[in-house]
């Protein structure tokens, strides 16, 4: 009796490029596959990152590595957030993944001349690889494109785009539709699949491409051309369900079994002999192989902070409570008291943890899905139509509906309430995320009211005051916790700052919750300083820029955005006032910041709590 042969097991941390995937068999390629998925899950547990996404794009990643040699080929992973399989099979150890100076969580074109592009919002890998083709097309040069599209990125406007334009060219792209619950149109029926695989034969090409030579040759035989092209678009209509693929230009292969590498490996070769633009549509499941996170329906598990792999229990300290969870607890009350009031979010609702609003008022809110866009501007409709909006949203993806808050919100001077998570540091997800860039575009906006609470007990009267017609009413708040505490709501004025500490000859203006360590610590010391809360960053405090004109010297201090943002606005104002006295701005510099701990970012840009302590 014959034994079984053991399956070899490859060293992840000795891969160096994609080549040696050729030697392997299909067993092998599995066994590999699992692998990678333990390593995965295992480097996750103690790093954070996108765990569910990775999970589900393993065995596709390995088939494509296997197909293409993307030493001259190119791929874009699109949300790049579904690289890591990729990165571990170019080269690269997960071991400081999104650590500082470690592995991106992103595809990075410095970490590796396997990654030929880069991106964190989703929806950008249709343009750039059809960019790309038209270089390659021009250049007169031969390597396939691939775009590797998942997560639902595919219905953004900006997929869309791309996608018409592409359809519409001879510029090969090779398009990964990783598709792990859409509502994608199949191909139906005996007779629909036999129409499909003829019109992707190299036969049927061939065949196509010599009769269209011959019949353009001359007048009758245009015609027939015509003529024949026609009954053949009559049957494709009403003999096979087209998707809107077919219709915008593109070959089509699939569905697929997106975790069958044999399967993958024959459709992504069969899209690499093709003449034009395919699509490729594999079907996955998103967080395959660790339970709690093929169990997912919420999106809990897309993009998590560290766990007990073993428990699936996510670490928090119960402590705690982060502003994202103080402001959805505090909009649900508001949303009880205003009947009108309606909540928008573009596919960020689990991560501003608003499922009890979701919950609570289901025929009161939308998730637009990742549509920003289209999120500000079904807003502008609500509003003009008696009801209040309020979006939700992340800071970096706000930069993504500049021209909708811009022209259908703020033009119009339309009353909505704009929550903005993730202002400032954002930490590990790096320079794709960081949410210090949206202060100094709103700031130039007329008919918007930027405001930014330090402490708990000023986040409910904000909302309030949001819901007073002041037009676009932005409330940033940073991803950070505080401790639990029992709180009241206190009176805020609108448009007033808050003199914290008073004394000397030197005022400091800080907003958001560092003013809270600020104050602390001043009184503590018993330093001889003011200290103004700026919660209002516009308008801004008019009886508090009186003020500053008399202090010898102020301290502008805000590590939620960069200098360009509040901190240049108010000197602004300063300078326009005649102000003599020293000025000292402590903000984030005008650059990309790049993963690492929000505290390990703040240090290195000198805007560290302890950095203005040593000013005072």
């Amino acid at each position: 009796m014959s034994k079984k042969k053991e399956v070899k097991h490859i060293d992840l941390k000795k891969i160096e490029d994609p080549s040696f995937l050729r030697e392997l068999n299909y067993k092998e390629l599995d066994t590999l596959s699992d692998d990678i998925r333990d390593y995965i899950i295992d480097i996750v547990s103690h790093n954070g990152g996108h765990l569910a996404s990775n999970l589900g794009a393993i065995d596709a990643t390995i088939a494509l590595c296997c197909c293409f040699d993307f030493r001259k080929d190119k791929i874009v992973f699109d949300v790049g957030h579904q690289s890591y399989t990729y990165k571990i099979l170019t080269g690269r150890s997960l071991e400081r993944l999104r650590e500082k100076d470690g592995i991106a969580g992103f595809q990075k074109r410095d970490e590796s001349p396997f990654d030929c592009y880069e991106a964190g919002h989703s929806s950008t890998a249709i343009s750039a690889c059809a960019g790309m083709a038209f270089a390659r097309d021009l250049n007169e040069e031969k390597y396939d494109i691939v775009a590797f599209v998942g997560d639902a990125s595919i219905v953004n406007g900006l997929a869309m785009e791309g996608l018409n334009n592409l359809g519409q060219t001879n510029h090969k792209v090779i398009i990964i539709l990783n598709d792990n619950d859409m509502s994608i149109t199949k191909p139906v029926g005996a007779l629909a699949r036999s129409f499909r695989n003829l019109s992707n034969s190299s036969l049927y090409r061939r065949s196509k491409h010599t009769y269209q030579k011959i019949m353009k040759k001359t007048g009758l035989g245009r015609w027939l051309l015509k003529v024949t092209g026609n009954i053949k678009n009559w049957f494709k209509r009403h003999l096979m369900a087209l998707n809107i693929f077919d219709f915008m230009g593109f070959s089509y292969l699939g569905p697929v079994d997106g975790h069958n590498i044999k399967d993958l490996q024959k459709a992504f070769s069969k899209a690499k002999k093709m003449d034009n633009s395919v699509v490729v549509h594999i079907k996955t499941l998103k967080g395959k192989g660790y339970q709690p996170s093929e169990n997912d329906d919420s999106g809990k598990w897309h993009g998590v902070s560290s766990f007990n792999k073993e428990t699936g229990e996510i670490y928090h300290d119960d402590n705690k409570i982060s502003w994202s969870s103080i402001y959805s607890l505090e909009l649900e009350k508001m949303m009880e008291q205003e009947e009108k009031s309606y909540l928008i979010v573009p596919a960020t609702g689990i991560g501003s943890d608003l499922n009890n609003i979701f919950n609570k008022y289901p025929d009161r809110y939308s998730d637009v899905g990742i549509a920003e866009e289209h999120a500000f501007t079904f807003a502008s409709g609500l509003a003009v139509s008696g009801y209040h909006p309020v979006i939700s949203i992340y800071s970096t993806f706000l930069q993504r509906a500049y021209d909708e808050l811009n022209h259908d919100l703020a033009r119009m001077n339309l009353s909505a309430t704009i929550l903005i998570d993730r202002a400032g540091l954002v930490g590990q997800d790096g320079d794709t995320h960081q949410g210090i860039y949206d202060e100094q575009f709103l700031l130039g906006i007329p008919n918007t009211v930027i405001t930014m609470a330090s402490h708990i007990n000023q986040v409910s009267p904000l909302l309030k005051e949001s819901f007073q017609n002041h037009g676009v009413f932005c409330i940033r708040y940073p991803r950070e916790s505080m401790k639990k505490e029992e709180y009241t709501p206190i009176d805020l004025p609108f448009g007033k700052w808050i003199k914290e500490v008073h004394g000397g000859h030197t005022a400091l203006v800080a907003l958001g919750p560092v003013v809270e360590e600020l104050k602390e610590y001043i009184i503590k010391n018993n330093i001889n300083i003011t200290l103004y809360n700026a919660i209002y960053l516009k308008p801004m405090d008019e009886q508090a820029i009186s003020d500053l004109l008399n202090y010898q010297k102020i301290i502008i201090y805000n590590p939620y955005a960069t200098e360009a943002g509040f901190a240049s606005y108010l000197a602004a104002r300063l300078l326009k006032e005649k102000y003599t006295g020293e000025v000292i701005i402590k903000a984030i510099p005008d650059v990309f910041v790049k993963q690492a701990t929000i505290q390990e970012q703040r240090k290195e840009f000198g805007v560290a709590v302890e950095d203005i302590i040593k000013l005072l």
